[in-house]
């Protein structure tokens, strides 16, 4: 079931109401969704009217008024790469928690999940988007060396990584442009913008003819912002897919692409991904009649616009399970991106709000909100939330809320949401990736996997020590429900962590 969450927050009106935090989900008529075009207007439809129900408040207008700034987060998609973690949050994929802690309201602190961490981080965007839906993706982290509280000036802009030097054959062959959807801009003064998806330097100033003179370009993050009145206009022009909820169409090639690109360059473009011509034409006059229209009411503003976050920005995904070790690690690192990460998190000490006196931690390691007694803990291990008697961590370890009497982790494991009560504890050989699932009634399996495994590829296959594959523990999981089990989750942590003294 694709979620996406909506937060609204408010920017010249002090309704008590604000910030609002709105969580719907996805009930399209196809298994394989509405895609993220179709899905973004769908989930702001339905945040609208959950706005409307829980707290009277009529959000689309609000919004039209300029009265608030809106961010929807995509959180859908089955985490088929991140795997097996996402099953432990019992397909919650963007409630996977990482190895560093934050403090709640109440005093307590746990590990922070990567929705969580990416709210906190776009937050920042807010101030300067009144009148404004913002679309992030669940799973990535960017912190923008360009500035950020710019006025936007366009209905669409798409956040990308500009670069500095001029778009020659050459600079868009060294820097692989050709492998990216690129977004292009304008020379002149207009800042207009258009999209292009993975061609060559050649197409691209022939698709791009439209710009003129080319004055800057970069990768697309995919994420975005819309105008209320485009985002109206949108769901006007889509109402007949909305309400029959059918259909998949994605923002860059059925909405961006076709609005920014000259017909013929649309039709050469998606018949790369196999889109008869007749289709793509025909798309295409539909998304220019809607463009010329709006534009004809709504000349404010230009059409489609770039925000550069700044080629220097810095860029963190947890959508892969080798990402996730790989941005977790870097807690662990020198140098300024990581030092930038650490204080996106907080991390004023390698050790915060532990209790390991009588551990032996390497000075590189991460510990945050730990209980053990004695044991060892190697260079380079981030582990949050871990209480145990014991505990034997090998280097490059990354440990998420586990508790047991003992803990080992080999070189390179991966231990999370393990609680064990047994004598013998919780034991993990290099490279090995454990986590546990846990039911409503609050019994667990283990699910392995080893970290040189892509969890996509071993989807559909039962590994070694496993009793099931990914793809059907996912089904299992598919109506857990997460909030009770999370709640049980704590309470068996809790129960173990007390078993052994702790």
């Amino acid at each position: 079931n694709n979620e996406a969450a909506t937060a609204t927050t408010t920017t010249t009106t002090s309704d008590y109401h604000y910030p609002m935090v709105l969580a719907v989900s996805e009930d399209w008529s196809s298994p394989s969704g509405a895609g993220n075009g179709l899905g973004t207007l769908y989930a702001f439809q339905k945040a609208c009217r959950v706005a409307k129900e829980k707290y009277g408040v009529d959000l689309a207008g609000e919004l039209n008024e300029g009265n608030v700034s809106a961010a929807l987060y995509h959180t859908a998609g089955k985490g088929t790469r991140l795997a097996p973690l996402p099953a432990s949050e019992n397909n919650n994929k963007p409630g996977v928690k990482l190895p560093v802690c934050h403090t709640l309201a109440d005093g307590t602190s746990e590990p922070i999940t990567v929705l969580e961490a990416v709210v906190r981080q776009t937050g920042i965007y807010a101030a300067s988007r009144s009148g404004r839906l913002s679309v992030f993706w669940g799973d990535q982290i960017f912190v923008p060396t360009s500035p950020f509280n710019a006025a936007p000036t366009h209905h669409v802009d798409i956040m990308c990584t500009l670069e500095e030097e001029p778009p020659t054959a050459k600079v868009w062959k060294d820097k692989g442009l050709d492998k990216y959807g690129v977004i292009a801009v304008s020379g002149g003064g207009s800042g207009d913008a258009a999209q292009v998806e993975k061609v060559d330097h050649a197409t691209a100033v022939r698709m791009l003819k439209n710009l003129g003179d080319i004055g800057r370009v970069g990768p697309s993050l995919g994420s975005f912002s819309v105008s209320a009145k485009i985002l109206e206009a949108l769901c006007e022009e889509f109402k007949g897919e909305l309400e029959a909820k059918d259909g998949k169409l994605d923002t860059d090639p059925h909405f961006w692409m076709p609005l920014t690109l000259p017909q013929d360059e649309y039709i050469s473009l998606m018949s790369q991904k196999g889109v008869e011509a007749d289709e793509s034409r025909s798309h295409h006059m539909r998304m220019t009649k809607m463009k010329d229209a709006f534009l004809a009411a709504n000349s404010d503003l230009g059409l489609f616009g770039a925000v550069d976050v700044g080629s220097n920005a810095c860029w963190w995904d947890y959508g892969q399970l080798k990402l996730y070790i790989t941005n977790n690690l870097k807690l662990t690192e020198d140098g300024p991106d990581a030092d930038l990460l650490r204080r996106f998190f907080g991390v004023t000490s390698r050790d915060m709000n532990s209790e390991v006196s009588g551990v032996t931690v390497d000075e590189s390691a991460c510990v945050f909100s730990c209980k053990a007694k004695s044991g060892s803990v190697g260079a380079n291990v981030a582990m949050a939330s871990v209480e145990a008697q014991e505990i034997q961590i090998g280097e490059n370890a990354i440990v998420v809320n586990c508790a047991a009497k003992k803990i080992v982790a080999g070189k390179g494991a991966v231990l999370y949401n393990l609680v064990s009560e047994s004598e013998e504890g919780i034991v993990a050989e290099d490279g090995d990736v454990i986590v546990s699932v846990t039911n409503v009634e609050g019994s667990s399996m283990l699910l392995r996997s080893k970290t040189s495994i892509c969890g996509g590829q071993a989807w559909k296959k039962v590994l070694e020590g496993n009793s099931s594959s990914f793809e059907d523990v996912h089904k299992q999981n598919r109506d857990a429900d997460v909030s009770s089990i999370e709640k049980k989750r704590k309470e068996l942590f809790k129960k173990a962590s007390s078993s052994f003294g702790l």
